[in-house]
């Protein structure tokens, strides 16, 4: 089907077919890496059944799955840096998850990862707004640490997306690393950021489609007022 729009030049038609090649080209690459994510072999077996720190109490990394096959974590940067709080980058991509969780949560479990106190991260959590992400708080385990979100000597916390997936045999099955987002610890390309969960935030892609694109030094913050 031949596209086109009112007042439209024949210049803009043609460069916007060209741009229409490109879109089809990414999203055929999109499948095609996203086939061979799903065709990795099993992943290590987690070393230990890390105990978080959760609303209610205590909770283990394979509670966390409830009755799925899948969990998928984020690590948030919590403390953020040496000034404490939360990051708000990584506040501002959960935002945009918060409403997909009532319906991911039909296929996979999900959890979001702080280090500061449990008291810390459920105060932010009510903050936000949060009706549908669990917070849990790693802060009395190695979890970060074991899985690369934060640096080796702990003193920076990095925001890594995890999928880890439970073997067949219902809560008696061996828990298992899938998949993370790495690349946080790949080149990133010049000027850009590593852009490692950049297929599932919503408010970078959402400025891709915009002329000002994402901009140059611009980030999200906590309050705007």
């Amino acid at each position: 089907m031949q596209v086109t729009f009112p007042g439209e030049s024949s210049e803009y038609r043609a460069a916007r077919d060209r741009l229409l090649e490109r879109e089809a080209e990414l999203r055929r690459l999109t499948e095609i890496v996203a086939a061979a994510r799903r065709a990795l072999p099993p992943g290590g077996e987690v070393p230990q059944d890390y105990v978080f720190a959760g609303a209610d109490g205590p909770v283990t990394l394979s509670e966390l799955f409830g009755d799925r096959s899948t969990l998928v974590v984020y690590s948030m940067m919590f403390p953020a840096d040496e000034c404490g709080g939360p990051c708000p980058t990584c506040t501002a991509f959960l935002d945009g998850l918060d409403g997909v969780i009532r319906h991911s949560d039909r296929r996979v479990a999900m959890a979001v990862v702080v280090k500061d106190p449990i008291e810390a991260g459920l105060a932010h959590r009510e903050a936000r707004g949060w009706r549908n992400l669990r917070v849990v708080s790693s802060a009395a385990n190695s979890f970060n640490r074991d899985y690369l979100a934060e640096t080796p000597d702990g003193a920076q916390q990095l925001p890594m997306l995890h999928v880890f997936r439970r073997d067949q045999g219902g809560d008696t099955g061996a828990v298992r690393h899938f998949w993370s987002s790495e690349l946080m610890y790949a080149d990133a390309e010049p000027d850009q950021d590593p852009r490692h969960a950049d297929t599932v935030d919503t408010l970078w892609n959402l400025f891709d489609f915009c002329p000002e694109g994402r901009g140059a030094g611009w980030y999200p913050e906590l309050s705007y007022t």
